[in-house]
């Protein structure tokens, strides 16, 4: 499960740094904190399904192409 996580914040991270955001841009872009991007970008927070959706979204990525080859 801890694989997943990181999977889910290192291609969401990868799709920031593509659009030139910055972790505090996407926070205020899905209402997050700052650091909670953090987590989730790292893997460290197992973060609600709405969440991970709100920041998917934000930067580009469905649901499936998030959760592609798990």
């Amino acid at each position: 499960m801890k694989r997943l996580f990181k999977t889910i914040g290192k291609r969401i991270a990868e799709c920031r740094r593509k659009l030139n955001y910055s972790q505090e841009y996407l926070a205020e872009k899905t209402g997050l904190h700052r650091n909670y991007i953090g987590y989730i970008e790292r893997g460290e927070k197992r973060a609600t399904i709405e969440n991970i959706r709100n920041v998917a979204y934000a930067v580009g990525l469905s649901l499936e192409q998030l959760f592609k080859d798990f």
